[in-house]
């Protein structure tokens, strides 16, 4: 059944794929073992409500033929979906761009509930306000930032006030409690009246010491000197005269200026957050913010003036150092400042590494020693210090930099001190991700999200000892949003299936779930600034973003707004996977993974079988919504058109199936994630008439990494692999992602040499490509030539190396990804 490409005939044809694709057969689960693995809950599968497809996808015989040619050109033929979608401030329309075919270049759209989009001109483009704007308490005006610049909103009669004409960036608009216009400008708070139209500065952020004024002479030849030279005693006399003044008028005249605050000489802000009721600042500050290593660079040889230019890049995590944040409560009214202290935190200074390191000592003859001592900490984020609407209660969210331990504290305002509400403590890592929080401020109490349970869920606490679970069970919520009211609380959340995505909100006194959206697929919402429509970005496994609108509450399907899909695309009919839950041989829960069937599968001789391994480890790509990998997606439906089955695996370390599948890599990566796809390798062989010699494996980033571990640690079962922008080697990786699942390098040695391909290379037999993007600031060009380098010596024949001079970590040039897949693609004709 090929797609159509009129609205209704493309609504009709996705539901019938989402009833294909979720059915009604539990027979790809029916091999779990439940006392198997190490699940939560008392190791009983979370899934078990999961079903999967009876029989795989009917493909008709006239197919259109799909190219590589086609799949890899310019994207511009797929269409031009909306992006960055936000309300307007009246919520009677939205707004979006669409790239122009063929230029880089955005356009800005705005599309009425009703009738056609509108081309935003560029003289108007600074009326439409932005996806970051604000209201007032009243709701009468809205402020926002176009182009760097202040504007200001009369909601009622339309009229648009700028409030700043500079070449600086104003940043970060905020309505006071006074009726005031708050706003950044670098690291420095000014604020706009209405009333008197005049701009004023609140706070001047000096990265400093405080000066010490005129002091007096201290040692013996100083006070000498002033007593015997006329001069020094007078120049010393007048300097102090003259502060003395200075002092005086501050003090007696309260129209001279003086909000300087002095931080600290070297330090850094990392983020600050001004109270709406304009009295308190609070500034997060870190000595050493620099991601730069000291010697890293990367050389670009491909420059418009055939010169090579060495590249700044990050740090490795072999390189990188506790980095101490300080956080400085300022008061602006009193303008005095005091740096927060972390000793009242629990766990503030316990050795959490000790067992770790205790291993890592055992190994090379020596004892460790546990001791306690102060840990460092940051913030996960940006936002992570929050004030509640009168101003008065302050909150923060603080990780330990070892990324053992999360906290939420208040702040007392009087004393200064920091009261833990909430630790977080993982024995593996705390999540970067589902970290969201604040203040329900009519009752003056906290919510936040915590994988305490195994899963992301909502919690409140009303700051008197009482805590309560919004929302329960084997499914994420993500993305929260607190209705004008306060009343109710809107998420993201999988609930239903791990791989479809709708919207619900939950009343926060009675805890009631309520599903907001049921499109099936992917579905990212927001809300109208009047809580009364949900904007929708919804996307299918083979239909790209559109914009959809639904009011809440209101009977009936959410209303499609764009239609940007082309006739081209839709003219292909393609290939789309179904979602088997995989039976883990060594987890209670299954493994959730598309399937590509190729017509006929179950017939005739033994299918030829290619994995595909999803990159960035804690991602989720077995969902029914599009993918960020939609050219593989086309890739995988041209090769069932010839015959083969393709499997795509959400392996262990993937996200959307709780906290427990997430750090089951935990000190161990490539190994638990390498047995998962040795379960789908024998799913394949079992279940859709594969060939077990005829299966080969591909992956990029992550993927890559793990086709060198299927490869190097399994090399009987994989005929051939490709290895697309590989880390090879962890320690040369950056710290913020891999010191999470893997410590440093200077505490726990053995995590990194048990999870580094390059270690385990004298594996190698079957057939290996090696596709390299050279100005990859992300994994180094040189996780390749130290790997080369490495197979060379051990004189292995079977691999060979493409590079690519001017591609980053995500190529840009179809001819580039057209190189790239011709050669996967040949790999695995001549393997396979």
């Amino acid at each position: 059944m090929a797609f159509l490409p009129h609205p209704e005939q493309e609504d009709m044809l996705k539901r019938t794929i989402i009833a294909i694709l979720v059915g009604t057969s539990m027979s790809a689960c029916a091999t779990t073992n439940p006392d198997s693995g190490s699940g939560a809950s008392g190791n009983k599968p979370h899934f078990s409500h999961i079903k999967t497809l009876p029989s795989p996808t009917v493909h008709k015989d006239d197919d259109k033929v799909i190219t590589l040619e086609k799949i890899m050109s310019d994207p511009d033929w797929i269409g031009q979906q909306p992006e960055n979608a936000y309300w307007s401030a009246d919520s009677k329309s939205v707004y979006y761009q669409r790239k122009r075919p063929g230029n880089e270049v955005r356009d800005w759209y705005q599309h009425g509930l009703t009738g056609k989009a509108q081309k935003v001109a560029l003289e108007q483009q600074h009326e439409i306000g932005s996806r970051s704007e604000v209201f007032s308490k009243d709701g009468r005006y809205s402020a926002y930032i176009f182009s760097g610049d202040l504007f200001v909103k009369n909601r009622k009669n339309g009229e648009i006030t700028q409030i700043t004409y500079t070449s600086a960036r104003e940043s970060s608009p905020q309505f006071l409690a006074d009726g005031k216009v708050a706003f950044k400008v670098g690291d420095d708070y000014f604020a706009w009246d209405s009333q008197s139209r005049r701009v004023t500065q609140l706070a001047e952020l000096k990265m400093a010491d405080t000066p010490k004024g005129v002091t007096e002479p201290q040692s013996y030849i100083a006070k000498e000197q002033h007593k015997l030279i006329k001069f020094v005693a007078k120049e010393h006399r007048d300097a102090k005269d003259a502060e003395a003044q200075k002092n005086a008028l501050k003090e007696q005249n309260k129209r001279v200026f003086d909000k300087t605050f002095y931080l600290g000489k070297g330090n850094n802000v990392v983020d600050s957050t001004l109270s709406p009721d304009g009295r308190y600042l609070i500034v997060a500050l870190q000595k050493d913010v620099s991601w730069r290593g000291k010697d890293d660079i990367m050389p670009n040889y491909v420059t418009d003036d055939a010169t090579i230019e060495a590249v700044p890049v990050r740090r490795r995590v072999a390189d990188t150092k506790p980095q101490d944040m300080t956080f400085t409560l300022i008061d602006l009214q009193s303008q005095s400042q005091h740096e927060l202290s972390f000793d009242t935190l629990p766990g503030f200074d316990e050795d959490v590494m000790a067992k770790v390191r205790a291993e890592n000592y055992r190994r090379d003859g020596k004892t460790y020693e546990s001791k306690k001592a102060p840990r460092s900490f940051t913030i996960l984020g940006y936002n992570d210090m929050k004030f509640n609407d009168k101003g008065d209660k302050l909150a923060l969210m603080v990780e330990a930099w070892d990324n053992k331990d999360r906290w939420i504290a208040t702040v007392d305002l009087d004393s200064k001190e920091l009261v833990s509400r909430h630790r977080y403590h993982d024995e593996a890592w705390v999540n970067y991700s589902y970290n969201d929080f604040g203040w329900l401020s009519n009752s003056d109490s906290l919510y936040y999200l915590s994988e305490e349970s195994g899963f992301s869920h909502l919690y409140v606490d009303d700051l008197k000892g009482n805590v309560r679970q919004l929302t329960a069970g084997s499914w994420e919520v993500s993305d929260t949003t607190v209705s004008k009211d306060e009343r109710f609380i809107y998420f993201t959340a999988n609930k239903n299936h791990p791989g479809i995505h709708e919207t619900y909100r939950v009343e926060v006194a009675s805890g009631k779930l309520t599903q907001l959206t049921d499109l099936g697929g992917r579905n990212d919402y927001s809300l109208s600034p009047d809580g009364k429509k949900l904007l929708l970005v919804h996307s299918e496994v083979a239909m790209p973003p559109e914009v959809y609108v639904k009011e809440i509450g209101a009977k009936g399907k959410a209303k499609r707004l764009t239609h940007t899909v082309s006739d081209e695309y839709l003219s292909y009919n393609w290939n789309t996977p179904a979602i088997v839950p995989v039976a883990s041989s060594e987890y209670v829960d299954p493994i959730f993974t598309k399937v590509y069937y190729p017509k006929d599968v179950m017939t005739g001789p033994k299918r030829k079988a290619a994995i595909f391994i999803h990159g960035a480890g804690y991602t989720q790509n077995s969902h029914l919504g599009w993918a960020y990998y939609f050219r593989e997606f086309m890739f995988h439906s041209m090769l069932t058109q010839q015959g083969y089955v393709v499997i795509d695996m959400d392996y262990r370390a993937s996200k959307g199936y709780g906290r427990d599948w997430r750090t089951e890599i935990y000190r161990q990566m490539g190994t638990p994630e390498l047995q998962d796809l040795l379960d789908g390798v024998n799913w394949m062989v079992d279940n859709a008439n594969v060939d077990k010699n005829r299966i080969g494996v591909y992956g990029g980033s992550y993927g890559g990494f793990m086709t060198l571990m299927a490869l190097f640690k399994a090399p009987d079962v994989f005929q051939a692999g490709a290895a697309l922008r590989l880390v090879s080697d962890w320690a040369h990786y950056n710290d913020g992602y891999t010191s999470n699942i893997l410590n440093t390098p200077a505490d726990d040695p053995i995590a990194y040499e048990r999870s580094s391909p390059i270690y385990f290379a004298e594996g190698l037999k079957k057939p290996l490509l090696i596709n390299a993007p050279m100005v990859d600031n992300n994994v180094f060009f040189q996780d390749t030539v130290r790997l080369v380098q490495r197979l060379i010596e051990l004189e292995k024949p079977n691999f060979e190396t493409a590079i690519f001079p001017v591609e980053p970590h995500a190529f840009r040039q179809p001819s580039s990804w057209l190189d790239e897949y011709r050669r996967i693609y040949r790999l695995f004709e001549q393997n396979l």
